[in-house]
């Protein structure tokens, strides 16, 4: 996501927010980059994952989880719940949250 814009949007299929790295990781490497290289573009180009789901009845999309890309030690990047939407619609807080809270402080 290199446009020269400040913020950007994409698109991935992945089946939940913590899928989106090793997803990433499966085609860039199809294409021919290192799991390092892939790992570097990641952290340096994505900031937060946002999930989304159909409701079973409506079959409107809706906010399922919101997550925060971070690089672990071993320099892998993975992602971490800041927001989770239980099935009733309910928010739940997770580990991410007030990091999430400190960049966007009129989210909540």
């Amino acid at each position: 996501m290199n446009t020269g814009h400040e913020g950007g949007c994409g698109t991935l299929h992945a089946n939940t927010a913590a899928d989106v790295p090793p997803r990433l990781e499966a085609l860039a490497c199809a294409a021919g980059l290192t799991r390092e290289a892939v790992h570097s573009q990641l952290a340096a180009a994505l900031d937060a994952v946002i999930h989304l789901t159909r409701h079973p009845q409506s079959g409107q999309r809706q906010v399922s989880e919101i997550c925060l890309l971070q690089r672990s030690p071993s320099g892998f990047v993975t992602a971490l719940p800041a927001l989770t939407s239980t099935p009733t619609g309910t928010l739940q807080a997770g580990p991410a949250l007030p990091f999430l809270k400190s960049r966007c402080p009129t989210l909540l």
